[in-house]
């Protein structure tokens, strides 16, 4: 008989359920932004998140069921974020997957975040009628986290979305996410936010047109130094190199004043804002962007090196980054790497891919406990 579960997954900024057979087969994913809500503020606001997941997850949950064409009784376990994330936010579905699972007498799992994104990368290979080989580097990047995990399947029969995996933490980010580092570039630079999405089509536009900025005291970044673990990430340099040489250039401060009330005029697509940056902008977040992408690239390839792997997973919100994918692609390839990622609606946080991940720890019997708390500060590894 199929396992059919109902993931839940309220860590951050985006309410979503969504029903997931076996660990591989999607039969409903629904996700509720709250964009909107926290565009204004350049970054989300933990209470105002944890507010709008206590008013979206109950329709979301039903358009998830309904979307599945099941009912609430067709459900065989729950799914839900125990961490990490905000605290706020994780209590409202670790709360609401509590009180649903214990009135349909069902199974709850608690699900870690992080293990999510890797079963993403897995769910989006199975669309494809692929199997992504282990052991794995993986890289899990987003506005809150930059990771890197050694990935193993975990001891037992059947598929990965059978047995699960085991992780070994490589290293991590020592202060700014990637995904973080990007929304406060877009932030100072009145991008608008979130930040990684604009620039990453600014930056594309700029490559497409070849145009090059060459004057000679033009920002330009050498590659991030790391005492220490070398699969350690640092993006605080590169967010304050653009930050210092903003405040060198008088000339920025009208140009983002600019751009400003463009956005109160509602003007926010990349086109729409390329006419209103200057020669030295377009360089400057072409060059910003393409840093990021090749520490994140370098130090995950360096790591596939060092183990032996054959394979990476890449995943989180930052994996949609079109450079990032071209990046690897180029630089994979080779080496005869192969390099897996999630589609750009997986990337990104989703119910799918706790779901997912909730079915091996279902078969393994590990159950939420009665006093399930939430834990902002969980660890995969």
């Amino acid at each position: 008989m199929p396992t059919r579960i109902l993931g839940i997954e309220s860590s951050c900024d985006e309410t979503a359920a969504a029903v997931v057979v076996d660990g591989r087969d999607i039969l409903s994913s629904v996700v509720s932004s709250q964009l909107d809500i926290h565009r204004k503020y350049g970054g989300v606001v933990p209470e105002l998140a944890s507010r709008a997941h206590l008013r979206q997850i109950v329709p979301v949950v039903r358009e998830a069921l309904l979307q599945a064409g099941l009912d609430f009784a067709d459900i065989d376990a729950v799914g839900v974020t125990q961490g990490p994330g905000l605290v706020g936010s994780l209590l409202v579905g670790v709360t609401y997957g509590k009180v649903l699972a214990t009135e349909l007498g069902k199974p709850l799992v608690p699900v870690n975040h992080l293990e999510g994104h890797v079963h993403a990368v897995f769910l989006e290979a199975h669309l494809g009628g692929k199997t992504p080989e282990l052991p794995a580097i993986c890289l899990i990047v987003s506005g809150g986290h930059t990771l890197l995990y050694h990935v193993e399947a975990a001891a037992g029969n059947g598929n990965a979305a059978m047995r699960g995996f085991q992780f070994r933490r490589l290293g991590g980010t020592r202060d700014d996410a990637a995904g973080e580092a990007y929304d406060k570039v877009a932030r100072l630079l009145a991008l608008g936010y979130p930040g990684g999405p604009i620039i990453d089509q600014i930056a594309g536009k700029v490559a497409a047109s070849g145009a090059e900025f060459k004057e000679k005291d033009a920002l330009s970044f050498g590659p991030v130094k790391i005492k220490g673990n070398p699969y350690d990430f640092s993006f605080s340099g590169i967010k304050t190199a653009v930050l210092y040489y903003v405040r060198a250039h008088p000339e920025f401060v009208a140009e983002i004043e600019t751009r400003k009330k463009a956005f109160q005029e509602g003007l926010r697509k990349a086109s729409e804002l390329l006419p209103l940056c200057s020669p030295r902008t377009l360089s400057m977040i072409a060059k910003f962007q393409s840093a990021v992408v090749r520490d994140l690239v370098t130090r995950t390839l360096e790591a596939v090196e060092e183990t032996g792997a054959r394979t990476v997973l890449v995943s989180g919100g930052v994996a949609a980054n079109s450079e990032l994918r071209d990046r690897f692609a180029l630089r994979a390839s080779p080496k005869g790497v192969r390099v897996f990622f999630p589609s750009r609606a997986l990337s990104t946080d989703n119910a799918a891919m706790i779901a997912a991940a909730a079915y091996p720890h279902l078969l393994a019997g590990h159950f939420a406990p009665d006093d399930l708390n939430a834990e902002p500060n969980l660890r995969l590894a």
